[in-house]
């Protein structure tokens, strides 16, 4: 199970106008969105996702995280994609600590790809595995954060600028495809349409970063040829390691894998300055997957999809990958990423060459050896088959295609049943023709070895298989892998260099040769250059050699047919068995006799089934080219031969095997009771003998020796004792009734001692050794034992070292490990510590009521008493006892001590409660302390006391000092920072927020771990009961505990000195557990403190919770429903519960976190268990933590009832030491004449000595400061996965001492009202949006809206400056914005309903930004958006005095300018630039605003308050603007009048001289007959 917790904090730098974003996370086919921030390029969410999956780690890995950022997404429309960020879940968890911590991760659009970077969303991303605990890294302040370029959400190591590249997958063809339909309906159509074809439709598909592509469909082919290429294009370097190669089988229906192949893109590149862009063949991959008969319901698919082992060959692929950087400024780069499937033109003889020519291939294997057969077969004869590739496969091998030329390579379906090598001879040999290939050996039945297993009487004459097969070849790339995994052996003899060159050399031999590839060529470069010296870096470089990821010749299989039915199979890589004449590049098991152990295919594998071996085989394998063939048999055991002629003599060596089996440990508990009833077999060879049954123990001590005689091996020799054979030991639980039941199993390697050496030491007597026990992929326990093979010469068993006692072990007694072999014994004594039984479950129904303690060490041990009444004290009423063992010297091999709770019941039967084992002794033995420092009375030991108390106080006068100094601190702005240590300020939060910063008392862990549990001299022992579980289902052992044993143990050995027990006021009855404090009952009052909770997990459908605190402590519970709070995964408590308890009877404390639902029950989200009486007897102090200074009242004031004198005092006489003493006036007398002059009191100089207590020598220890400590929650349901983290801590005082005080305030901070005034004054070159419909002229009708928690809840707008012609607007316009807001967060508090349907309020923090957006206003469309501008009021750039000042850099160099906060400026005025983006999302300016803003509390509002706008009370005066302004509609003539008049004053001016001249020239006209007759009449009158 793995969980993935995800954060968004926030985004910034999101390019578009005035959006709307949400952040979508997804991750496979899940997705969540975060809610919509209104009108903003930088928004704030702050909200945590949850995703939860059930699948193997190699799935999840490959799963992609994806986060995108969309703008105007609503019901109705899925929005535009601003960005995404893609990154698979195997990153994250290849971080430390498996997560990512507060990083930018940069968004980029697929769409188009020569756009940079569109933004960055911050994120926490989170992988948590079962039984992952997860430290998240408390930082409190945000600033360094905010440096984007240094917090880029990359793994170390990629660079911070990412290129665009094509990732080119090219497919070529396929080959050896398995039938994927029945051939009924083959036939049918064959019937229909006569026409018979393949059973197969395959089509190849790449997945790699999210994205899918595939190739055509190739009809009815075995060997399909596509040509195709898939393109990807992505970032590089990619954030996802793994593309997946799969071809699948096209079907009507559904489609299936027939085979996967993983591209491990790390391998096929090289990241270092030499290095080179991934690269790969073309080169051909094998897959492996299920069993090639088709059926319709595979139950091996899974194999095909990649999960699991393969085990059979399914196919190949020829395929080549290349990456190419694309430059993203040239012009005629198409842009979008879609994957594209292109044919390519290709030409065939190109391939050839390229994958290398194709060579015969020899595979010879001979079975010297097959036991250990599982009897569940069944008695029918069998058979063992290897196949490589389709080679040698008789069942379901190569489906033959029908277009193919009778191909040489199709000869090997025949069969010829041959015992033996026929032809030996060189001369024959060189003849080719009559060697058949021969892939299974006769079937033979089985014979009994046990009541267990079979095995298959190859004695005399050994089964020999041989194949041939064609392959490229490729042999190279096996070789170069073989000479690492042996420069890796050698590595720690020879020097690096030395190998180095003579790989090269070696490497270099067929660089030149066809079907290199260029992956081939740089793998070797890069080796060749790589380190002169051997470190761990070069070993990690060498790691990256090891594997080839270009496959050449495909793994050998090794089958168990049955009834021509495929039962277990075992897989080796071909590189381990290929040739070489050069001996550095021969395969490790080339040539050699291995063990091979089979096992069930698939799922079958795993769980019990998976478990007992399938079979044993001793096998002979070798593999390499035809022509080299007369070198297969050099490596058989000696005296072997092909059979030729009827002379047979393999040398047969005759031994003897002795298996000491002394002891086994920590083993799995097989029966109810929580223990086994345990044997082991040994199985050796043919034979197998048991030890006797030692009942309910996991711990047992047989002390056995177990004699094979006559044990044949065949080989020489020398060759035996090099390599000796496996033995195999099997453990199993005795049942009375059934069969025994597997426990698990080791491996061991006999040594070896023939006739002619000497038995003695070195090598003998062996050592006894422990060996691991195996349970599936589990441990299940270690054995201790020896085992020796003697080989028997001529004189018989005579000559072999004498056994002790009888060897007729048919009806003698059981022999014991001999003298030399078994441990030196000596007496120790072991003394307990009986303290009480906790928490113990009811057995069998029944309340356990009566319980007694055994403890058992060595077949040795003692009794606790009764406990008469369990419910009323579960303490024992006599608390040591002890009993003398003899155990072996040496350490390790200490038997375990075994403990064991029985409840006495009426009749005297006693019921087994539960057990447990205590492994290893060590840490219980008690060492006698040294003679000087025991010895107080010497000059030496008090001066060294002296100076450390001296140089303590010497430390503590300099620490005053310095934070002195810190507070005179100045800040980088050059102003004098206030000093905000007044009283009034400070509360717990603030020394809470400063601890977190320094981590110094607030531990991200629990306090148990910090303190060692505080076992320190109470230890607590779980007793388990009921069967363990296995590793698929692992049932954790917590669900096995039925309750805890509190003890100790103390063994040392006899006698002791008398020293220790001359010391005065040695109680003998107590033994080494001296100055102990008494079990008796005691109340106590328990306070705990709750803080906060983090990272819950959400309990609701809307992906939240409303989460509350229960506190239980034996039968008191204390819920605190009615607070629960609402929609919140990080809620602040701040409570704190007082609780009254009787120790021992209630111990536990249980804080749980619940979920309140309005309907039905609430449900547990996770709960944390603290055992409260270890903390409270420990030496350590943990009842109640001590603060670093003493104060009387206020905040920090001294909690413990006891004051730190009197607890000095109190360890003083604890430690046995004298004092301490207090001179007067401050001066402080520690042991005798040690007086240091501080003027502080009594008091404060105890405190100090306490905080440093772990610095006095012999009696110092680290005491309890006080602290806050953070534990996680988890929930029984999904046992092993944290739900979330609780940070909280727990006083305890007991009841009869004077009571303490009241309880700490730590309540959450109340937000302190605010009201922040914004004045807008003027704008200033805001830019015209408007053209005038008669003149064309630009103009803008300007508004401001400002908004401070976010535009649906508080924005203000401005009247609007109407036609403004010059940018210029006059405002004199006033916002008001209430806000709620807490300090020491720096955040504002907002309360709002999250949609109408919801119960109650959420409570949301937000940072405090101010917005202001210059809009221009349209009558009959919407408003255009301008401009905006966004200051974070705790840190923003000084306004400009004047408009010319003000620039964009204001913006674009916000880093470097000196900021200044609102709150504590109170009062700022100047001018800010509105900025928004062009088309090529360039930052653009839009205009200026002159603004003043001011920030009064809500007192000071009271007292002084302002109307909004220009309304009274204190109003603002009318703007002075200039008349263009007015409206159209209001006086049209006098606005086109002025118009008129600025644009055409010249045209005017000549217009009316016209104008007038013409009215001139008509008067002149008009007037001038009149005029003329007038005269003329005139004077003619």
């Amino acid at each position: 199970a793995f969980r993935i917790n995800i954060t968004v904090i926030e985004a910034r730098q999101l390019i578009g106008l005035n959006m709307d974003p949400v952040v979508c996370v997804e991750i496979g086919d899940d997705k969540k969105y975060t809610s919509m921030k209104e009108s903003t390029n930088c928004p704030y969410y702050n909200e945590y996702f949850v995703f939860d999956f059930h699948v193997p780690p190699d799935v999840m890995f490959d799963k992609i995280i994806k986060l995108s950022v969309i703008h105007s997404k609503n019901l109705l429309r899925s929005g535009t994609l601003v960005g995404t960020f893609k990154m698979d879940v195997g990153t994250v968890y290849a971080q430390p600590e498996h997560q990512f911590y507060h990083k930018w991760a940069t968004l980029t659009d697929p769409e188009d790809i020569t756009a940079g970077c569109k933004g960055y969303v911050k994120c926490d991303i989170a992988v948590v595995g079962k039984g992952d605990n997860i430290k998240t890294p408390h930082k409190a302040n945000e600033t360094d954060e905010d440096d984007i370029e240094g917090n880029l959400l990359l793994p170390e190591g990629i660079p911070v600028e990412r290129q665009w590249a094509r990732f080119y997958v090219k497919i070529y063809r396929a080959e050896g495809l398995p039938k994927m339909n029945t051939s009924i309906m083959a036939n049918v159509k064959k019937a229909f349409i006569g026409e018979n074809r393949d059973l197969v439709d395959p089509y190849v598909q790449v997945q790699f970063a999210g994205q899918k592509g595939k190739t055509s469909v190739q009809k009815s082919s075995y060997e399909p040829i596509w040509n195709e290429q898939v393109v990807f294009t992505e970032l590089f370097p990619p954030l996802c390691k793994r593309m997946k190669v799969q071809i699948r089988d096209s079907d009507k229906v559904n489609d299936v894998a027939i085979g996967t192949h993983f591209v491990d893109l790390r391998k096929i590149s090289n990241e270092g300055d030499k290095g080179f862009l991934p690269t790969l063949g073309p080169a051909w991959a094998n897959m492996y997957g299920s069993t090639r008969q088709y059926t319709l319901m595979d139950e091996h698919q899974d194999l095909n999809d990649g999960l699991g082992e393969g085990v059979s060959f399914r196919a190949r692929l020829l395929l080549s990958i290349a990456v190419e950087i694309l430059d993203t400024t040239s012009p005629e780069l198409m842009s979008s990423t879609e994957v594209k499937a292109v044919i390519l033109t290709c030409d065939p003889l190109e391939q050839h060459s390229a994958t290398g020519k194709i060579d015969e291939f020899f595979l010879f294997g001979s079975f010297l050896e097959a036991t250990m057969i599982d009897r569940k077969i069944g008695d029918k004869a069998i058979r063992f088959e290897i196949t490589i590739g389709n080679y040698g496969n008789q069942i379901d091998g190569v489906s033959k295609p029908l277009s193919a030329k009778k191909k040489k390579k199709d000869g090997e379906n025949e069969e010829e049943e041959s015992d033996l090598i026929q032809n030996s001879s060189e001369d024959e040999a060189d003849e080719d023709g009559d060697l058949v290939s021969v892939s299974s050996t006769p079937p033979m039945k089985p014979v009994i070895t046990d009541r267990n297993y079979f095995h298959l009487p190859y004695f005399e004459k050994k089964p020999c298989v041989y194949i041939k097969s064609w392959w490229q070849d490729q042999r190279r790339r096996l070789y170069n892998s073989n000479m690492m995994d042996k420069i890796a052996d050698k590595l720690v003899s020879i020097p690096f260099f030395s190998c180095k060159i003579r790989f090269v050399t070696l490497a270099n031999k067929d660089v030149n040769q066809a079907g290199r590839t260029k992956l081939d060529r740089e793998r070797l470069k890069s080796f060749a250059i790589g380190k002169r010296t051997w470190n761990k870096k070069s070993a990690d470089h060498l790691s990256i050699h090891f594997v080839q990821p270009q496959h050449s010749i495909p793994d050998v299989f090794i089958w168990m047919m049955s009834n021509n039915k495929r039962i277990a199979y075992a897989r080796i890589p071909s590189k381990d068995i290929l040739y070489s004449i050069v001996d550095e590049e021969t395969g490790k098991d080339c040539g050699k006799v291995k063990a091979v152990f089979l096992k069930l295919p698939g799922k079958k594998g795993f769980g019990p089934a998976g478990w007992t071996v399938q079979a044993k085989l001793e096998l002979y394998l070798w593999l390499g080219l035809n022509k080299q063939r007369k070198d297969f048999l050099s490596g058989l055991p000696n005296g072997f031969e092909e059979i030729k002629s009827a002379k047979m003599g393999p040398l047969k060596q005759v031994f003897q095997l002795r298996a000491h089996m002394y002891q086994a440990r920590s083993l799995f508990a097989a029966d109810s009771s929580g223990l086994s009833d345990p044997f082991a077999r040994v199985f050796f060879s043919t034979h197998s003998q048991v030890t006797e049954v030692l009942s309910e123990t996991l711990c047992p001590t047989w002390d056995q020796l177990l004699v094979f005689d006559d044990v044949e091996l065949f080989g020489e020799a020398s060759e035996l004792r090099d390599d000796p054979p496996i033995i195999v030991v099997e453990i199993f639980d005795q049942d009375t009734v059934g069969k025994a039941e597997f426990i698990g199993r080791a491996f061991a390697k006999p040594t070896i001692k023939m006739c002619d050496e000497h038995y003695g030491p070195p090598r003998f007597p062996p050592q006894l050794e422990y060996y691991q026990i195996y349970r599936g992929n589990c441990t299940a326990g270690e054995l201790l034992a020896a085992f020796e093979l003697l080989q028997v010469g001529q004189g018989g068993i005579a000559d072999l070292p004498s056994l002790e006692g009888p060897t007729d072990s048919e009806r003698g007694p059981i022999l014991p490990v001999p003298l030399g072999i078994r441990p030196v014994l000596s007496r120790y004594r072991i003394e307990v510590l009986f303290w009480g039984l906790r928490d113990l479950k009811r057995i069998n129904l029944a309340q356990v009521d009566r319980p007694r303690v055994d403890i058992e060490c060595a077949g040795r041990g003692v009794q606790s008493v009764l406990i008469q009444n369990y419910k009323k004290n579960p303490n024992f009423s006599i608390l040591v006892k002890w009993f003398e063992v003899d155990l072996p010297e040496n350490e390790l091999l200490h038997p375990p001590l075994n403990i064991r709770v029985v409840d006495c019941r009426a009749f005297g039967r006693y019921i087994l409660v539960g057990s447990h084992a205590v492994t290893s002794l060590r840490r219980f033995i008690y060492s006698t302390p040294d003679k000087t420092s025991n010895n107080w009375a010497t000059a030496g030991a008090y001066t060294q006391v002296q100076d450390y108390i001296y140089r303590i106080f010497l430390l503590t006068e300099e620490e005053s000092d310095k934070e002195k100094k810190k507070k005179k601190k100045k800040k980088k702005g050059g102003v004098e920072e206030e000093d905000e240590t007044n009283e009034r300020v400070l509360d717990w939060w603030s020394k809470y927020f400063a601890s977190i910063e320094t981590l110094k008392e607030v531990y991200d862990k629990e306090l148990d771990s910090e303190f060692g549990n505080f076992e320190d001299w109470l230890h607590t022992f779980n007793l388990y009961r009921g069967k363990a579980g296995d590793d698929d289902e692992r049932t954790l052992d917590d669900d096995r505990i039925v309750g805890r044993f509190k003890g100790s143990l103390c063994m040392y050995k006899l006698p002791l000195s008398e020293e220790i027990t001359r010391e005065t006021g040695f109680d003998p009855s107590m033994g080494m557990f001296q100055s102990i404090p008494r079990n008796d009952p005691i109340n106590v009052l328990v306070r705990v403190y709750v803080v906060r909770a983090t990272d819950l997990h959400p309990a609701d459908i809307n992906g939240k919770a409303d989460p509350y605190v229960v506190i239980k402590l034996g039968k008191s519970e204390i819920k605190d429903k009615e607070n629960y709070i609402s929609k919140q995964l990080n809620p602040v408590f701040g409570k704190s519960f007082d609780i009254e308890a009787r120790f021992p009877m209630e111990s536990m404390l249980t804080v749980s976190v619940y979920d309140w639902d309005l309907v039905g029950t609430d449900d547990l989200i996770g709960e944390t268990k603290i055992d409260l009486e270890n903390r409270f007897y420990s030496k350590y102090r943990a009842t109640c933590g001590i603060s670093s200074n003493y104060s009387v009242h206020g905040y920090n004031v001294w909690r413990d009832p006891m004051k730190p004198s009197q607890i000095l005092a109190k360890l003083c006489k604890d430690g046995k030491i004298d004092g301490p003493h207090y001179g007067p006036g401050g001066k402080v007398k520690y042991y005798i004449g040690l007086t240091i002059i501080i003027n502080q009191t009594e008091e404060h100089l105890a405190l100090t000595v306490l905080n440093h207590w772990e610095e006095i020598p012999r009696v110092g220890w680290k005491l309890v400061p006080e602290h806050v400590e953070t534990r996680p929650l988890l929930n029984p349901d999904k046992p092993g996965i944290e739900q979330g983290r609780i940070e909280m801590w727990v006083d305890m005082f007991p009841m009869d001492m004077p009571a303490p005080g009241p309880a700490i305030d730590i309540s959450p901070r109340k937000p302190k009202r605010y009201e922040l005034r914004v004045i807008i004054w003027n704008t200033d070159e805001v830019i015209l949006e408007d053209d005038d419909y008669f003149t064309g002229e630009k103009s803008s009708d300007i508004f401001v809206r400002g908004w401070l928690k976010g535009q649906q809840e508080d924005k203000q707008d401005t009247d609007v400056h109407y036609h403004s012609l010059t940018g210029e607007g006059n405002f004199n316009w006033r916002f008001v914005f209430p806000f709620d807001y807490l300090m020491a967060e720096e955040k504002i508090v907002i309360s709002k309903k999250e949609s109408m349907f919801s119960w109650d309020e959420t409570e949301y923090k937000i940072p405090p930004r101010l917005t202001l957006q210059v809009w221009d206003a349209d009558h009959f469309s919407a408003d255009d958006f301008l401009g905006a501008i966004e200051l974070d009021l705790n840190r923003f750039p000084r306004g400009a005095k004047t408009a010319k000042q003000c620039s964009l850099d204001m913006i674009r160099n916000e880093q470097e300018l000196p900021t200044i906060s609102i709150f504590k400026q109170k009062r700022v005025k100047g001018w800010w630039p509105f900025v928004a983006r062009d088309e090529n999302d360039e930052m653009e300016l839009t205009g200026k605003v002159e603004a003043e803003l001011h920030l009064v509390t809500a007192e000071e509002a009271e007292k002084c308050p302002v109307g909004l706008g220009r309304n009274e009370p204190d109003p603002l005066e009318k703007p002075n603007r200039p008349s263009t302004s007015m409206s159209w509609l209001l006086s049209p003539v006098r606005t086109v009048c002025i118009l008129a008049w600025r644009h055409y004053r010249m045209h005017c001016a000549v217009l009316l001289a016209a104008v007038l001249g013409l009215l001139f020239m008509a008067l002149l006209f008009f007037s001038f007959p009149s005029e003329l007759s007038h005269k003329l009449f005139n004077t003619a009158g």
